[in-house]
């Protein structure tokens, strides 16, 4: 019990600081949609085209478009502010998103539903970005920041713990084009939860400098971990299909949502701990160490199949998340000039949607190809990679 005091105490702390938890309380509900969104989309193309390989295609198309917008959307925030951007955004997703369920409900051509896909993908309204942008300008001492990032990591995990839960229940309850539509809706709601929270009262416009056309992507480093993220994100997509697929293969299409949600919890009890953590060690290789701790957990799921052995195996997988996903936004933080604040973290979306989509793309024509635990093993490969490349990250100061 008194371990259990120690480690919420900073917490409480930190909430009890201005603006702090109705913040954090907005943060989660507004970003919701996102932990439902994947899987949602998933299971109603699945249903739909009667496919996983083409459903994955279609969902990696929507994450790549992601991908590919959010640095022009960092670009826009920086120069301009976000509010006119989150207002044309948030009424742009759903509509592109209502287009997709209408096309893909109807059984039009599988080249419209890609290109619905990539619409919807174009306009996400950039949420999380921001939240992350808003924490580092609201607190400048690294060790608050790893504060807030540590509490920004485990709520986006609740955000993937409740979500795929919700729509595991929705389509145990109903089907799964009731599914999306309901997460389509809460997409629009998410933008309006967001724009009335105090998160833009603290927003910091940068003044007018001289920007490279790379805007942050000129410093190695944060190039270096950018392209590290990519690879931890790949690994995070192939588990977005590969429990799905398992789940499939039981006969028991409920269980994906069950599985991502004790891994999203494994995740988030990873993160609450971490944030009070003192490790005496550079940062850089706090990340390297997180990295590398997945790898034998992902693996184990291609030998596993008791489905109580299979649950713990999922939450041990994901203990390492939500701190990985820490320790890598105060890099960018660290790394990324104020001038590129946002453009910063745009990019480091970038890299984590596109890796999510490469690997959600892959991982469905791994489970048909091959079997459905396929992308779980490409994925320990992929995460012992990413493990090597980090020790060329250059240590900077000791966090504590």
């Amino acid at each position: 019990m008194k371990r259990f005091i120690r480690l919420i105490q900073p917490y409480a702390e930190f909430l009890r600081l201005p603006d702090v938890k109705r913040m954090v309380i907005a943060a989660w509900l507004s970003r919701l949609p996102t932990g439902m969104m994947g899987l949602s989309m998933l299971l109603f193309l699945r249903d739909a085209l009667g496919s996983f390989k083409l459903a994955g295609t279609a969902v990696g198309a929507y994450f790549i478009a992601m991908a590919i917008s959010a640095p022009v959307q960092g670009r826009i925030i920086d120069r301009q502010g976000p509010q006119k951007l989150l207002r044309v955004t948030g009424v742009a997703q759903p509509l592109m998103l209502l287009a997709l369920f209408m096309i893909a409900y109807f059984k039009m051509s599988f080249p419209l539903i890609v290109g619905a896909a990539i619409l919807a993908g174009i306009f996400p309204a950039p949420i999380t970005t921001l939240t992350r942008t808003i924490w580092r300008q609201r607190f400048t001492d690294e060790s608050a920041r790893k504060m807030a990032f540590s509490v920004d990591a485990v709520t986006m995990e609740l955000c993937f713990t409740v979500g795929p839960l919700l729509v595991a229940l929705i389509i145990t309850l109903s089907n799964p084009s009731v599914g999306f539509l309901i997460t389509t809706t809460m997409v629009f709601a998410a933008f309006l939860i967001f724009m009335a929270s105090p998160a833009l009262n603290y927003w910091q416009q940068s003044s007018a400098e001289e920007r490279h056309l790379l805007g942050p992507l000129t410093d190695p480093q944060l190039l270096l971990l950018l392209v590290v993220t990519f690879g931890l994100a790949t690994a995070f997509g192939l588990l977005e299909v590969g429990y799905p697929a398992l789940a499939t293969s039981l006969s028991l299409p409920a269980l994906a949502g069950v599985l991502l949600a004790v891994n999203s919890v494994g995740s988030a009890v990873g993160g609450a701990v971490y944030g009070v953590m003192r490790i005496n060690m550079p940062l850089e290789r706090q990340f390297g160490i997180l990295l590398g701790m997945m790898v034998l957990p992902l693996l184990l799921h291609a030998w596993v199949s008791q489905l109580l052995l299979l649950g713990i195996v999922a939450f041990i997988a994901g203990a390492t998340i939500a701190p990985s996903i820490a320790a890598q936004s105060i890099l960018v933080s660290r790394l990324a000039p104020q001038k590129y604040a946002t453009e910063a973290f745009t990019w480091s979306s970038t890299f984590i949607v596109s890796g999510i989509g490469a690997g959600m793309a892959s991982g469905g024509a791994l489970a048909e190809t091959y079997n459905a635990t396929t992308p779980f093993i490409i994925a320990a490969l992929v995460m012992a990679a990413m493990t090597a490349m980090s020790l060329l990250l250059r240590r900077g100061s000791v966090i504590h």
